[in-house]
């Protein structure tokens, strides 16, 4: 087979590039070729995502990654994980990490932040509402909800909010040069909260931490940058872009406007049929090992297709079908295996409140210009739209 480079290509807002559904077809694993010339491996399909994303045979670990797609890394700056930095990590140290965050973020726990996110949400609703339609339901909505959440669950103070969200705002944006001051902005502010938690411990995530565990600053550091980007990309994103679905499928919308109790298996499915992880999710073989009768040698890298492997019709019926009363479970939108994501369940409890809450309070919802103008977030690792214009 010759190697291919990554499709990026998309012809629609909410489907993936159809280059993705031809390889497919041909094979579940196929060459790649990465943009710093090296070959390795594009899997497309559900079965082989999972295989790789659970086989320890295949390393997370920051120093062996390549991108597929932007420019190559330069190897004098490919340096190990920073101490806490567990998602970029293998067992143990991923393991020790994990074990420490994990019952933080159980069923149980997520369940008593309900009424505390009802409350963000409702704030957030009121202040739309009273400024009026049209409105960018990402500038009002979709960013701040998940923002001030996070805010709540580190226990960031309520007069650093503003510099917080600001900050955590610059790191979701597209100016480079801004990202990169904002990197380095977040971490020294979460390097100094996490100092000020050790003086004084407080009743939140971080202060826990503190209290709790024998992790240094650096390393708490690393964990709450970890934890807002899981926690903020993927709920202020799918917020926005699971809005935008489900404006232009009204018959969906209408399936969950009439039962109400829809709305975690639609979750789900949006999950499934928006996929927003857009590149997917990369491996390095620690060994030699076989995927889906493809030999891949150690050394070589591996990305994972999300959206393609969400849209296998192996594993889903009709999977270009956007259809909220599926079972969209075993989607690999937060991955899978040791490394899915720890915070899922907060990120589907934003959505479910927030979706939920968004269309009782406008019952005639709209967007505010057609639908081909609404600009879509097409040059990011995470999908998404840049605003949303909605009037009701």
């Amino acid at each position: 087979m010759e190697p291919v480079t990554m499709p990026t290509e998309r012809t629609t807002p909410f489907d993936p590039p159809e280059e993705l559904r031809r390889l497919r077809e041909q094979n579940p694993v196929t060459p790649l070729r990465y943009p710093d010339g090296h070959i390795g491996w594009l899997v497309t399909g559900h079965a082989a995502a999972r295989t790789v994303l659970s086989d320890p045979a295949f390393s997370a670990r920051l120093e062996l990654k390549r991108l597929p797609v932007g420019p190559p890394a330069d190897p004098d700056q490919v340096q190990p994980a920073p101490p806490g930095y567990f998602l970029a990590m293998d067992p143990p140290d991923h393991t020790r990490y994990r074990r420490l965050l994990g019952g933080r973020f159980t069923p149980r726990r997520m369940r008593a932040l309900e009424s505390g996110i009802e409350a963000i949400i409702t704030d957030q609703l009121d202040e739309m509402e009273k400024l009026g339609a049209p409105a960018d339901l990402v500038e009002r909505f979709a960013l701040p909800v998940p923002s001030r959440v996070m805010c709540e669950l580190l226990g960031v103070p309520y007069e650093d909010r503003a510099h917080f969200q600001s900050i955590s705002g610059a790191l979701m944006g597209f100016d480079v040069a801004k990202m990169q001051e904002a990197y380095v902005g977040i971490n020294e502010y979460l390097y100094g909260l996490v100092q000020r938690k050790r003086a004084e411990t407080t009743d939140d995530l971080l202060g826990e931490l503190v209290a709790q565990t024998d992790l240094d600053d650096v390393e708490l550091t690393s964990i709450g940058f970890l934890l807002l980007i899981a926690g903020f990309e993927t709920s202020a994103n799918m917020l926005g872009i699971g809005t935008f679905a489900l404006l232009t499928a009204p018959d969906q919308l209408a399936a969950v406007r009439a039962d109400p109790d829809l709305m975690p298996d639609a979750v789900e499915e949006l999950l499934r049929y928006l996929a927003i992880p857009q590149y997917g999710l990369t491996r390095t073989a620690v060994k030699d090992v076989e995927v889906e009768g493809q030999t891949i040698r150690e050394g070589e890298v591996v990305t994972v297709s999300i959206p393609a492997a969400n849209r296998d019709p192996k594993r889903y019926p009709d999977p270009d079908r956007l259809d909220v009363t599926r079972s969209a479970t075993g989607h690999v939108t937060f991955g899978h295996g040791i490394h899915q994501c720890i915070g899922q369940a907060l990120a589907m409890l934003e959505m479910r409140l927030g979706f939920t809450a968004l269309f009782d309070r406008f019952p005639n919802l709209r967007l505010a210009v057609p639908a081909e103008e609404v600009e879509m977030r097409a040059a990011s690792q995470i999908y998404g739209v840049h605003s949303l214009p909605v009037e009701w």
